[in-house]
C-alpha cells in the first residue's frame, strides 16, 4: 500500500470511501457516529483544498482516505476524565475510510502518519468499538473525554513516542 495527497479529482473516490465507511458502522451497531450528512462532500472538499486529505492506494486502487493535520485540533483543548500524554506538537488523524477492498488500512494509515509525526492525537465514538480495538493493538492510549463542534463527546486517544 502507499499514501499520496488527493486532489479534488479524487472526491468521487473520497465519499464511496466515507459511504462504505458509514454503512458498516450501522450495520456494526454504530447509529451514531457520521450522521446528518457528515462529513459532506463541501468539508472533504474544504480538506483536499487545505492539503489535509490524503489517499491510501493498493495497486493503485484507492482502498481508503483519511485526514492528517499537523497543528492544534480546537476539540482538544480540553479534555475531561483524565489528560493528554504532554502538550507537545502534535499530529491529528480524523475521517480514516475504506471502502472494504483492502484489509490493514487503519494500521497502515496511523503507522504512516506517526512516522511523519511521533506525537499523535485521534479520538473516536464510544460506540465504534473496532477503532478503538485498533488503537489499543497499536499502543495507543485512552486519555479521557473530549467534545467535538456539536458537543458530542469522543473517547481521545494518544500516541507519543517514548
Amino acid at each position: 500500500m502507499e499514501i499520496r495527497k488527493s486532489n479534488s479529482e479524487d472526491i468521487n473516490e473520497i465519499m464511496n470511501c466515507i459511504d462504505f465507511a458509514r454503512k458498516l458502522m450501522r450495520a456494526s451497531g454504530n447509529s451514531v457516529q457520521w450522521i446528518n450528512g457528515y462529513p459532506s462532500k463541501e468539508l472533504m472538499l474544504e480538506s483536499i483544498e487545505n492539503g489535509f486529505n490524503f489517499l491510501i492506494l493498493k495497486n493503485g486502487e484507492v482502498v481508503a482516505t483519511f485526514d492528517f493535520i499537523i497543528g492544534n485540533d480546537p476539540n482538544y483543548s480540553v479534555i475531561e476524565n483524565g489528560a493528554w500524554l504532554n502538550d507537545d506538537p502534535y499530529g491529528v488523524i480524523h475521517r480514516l475510510a475504506s471502502n472494504g477492498k483492502a484489509k490493514g488500512v487503519a494500521k497502515f494509515c496511523f503507522e504512516w502518519c506517526f512516522s511523519q509525526f511521533p506525537n499523535i492525537r485521534i479520538d473516536t465514538h464510544e460506540t465504534n468499538i473496532a477503532m478503538q480495538k485498533v488503537l489499543e493493538k497499536l499502543g495507543y492510549q485512552k486519555c479521557g473525554i473530549i467534545y467535538v463542534a456539536d458537543g458530542t463527546p469522543r473517547l481521545a486517544y494518544q500516541l507519543v513516542n517514548s
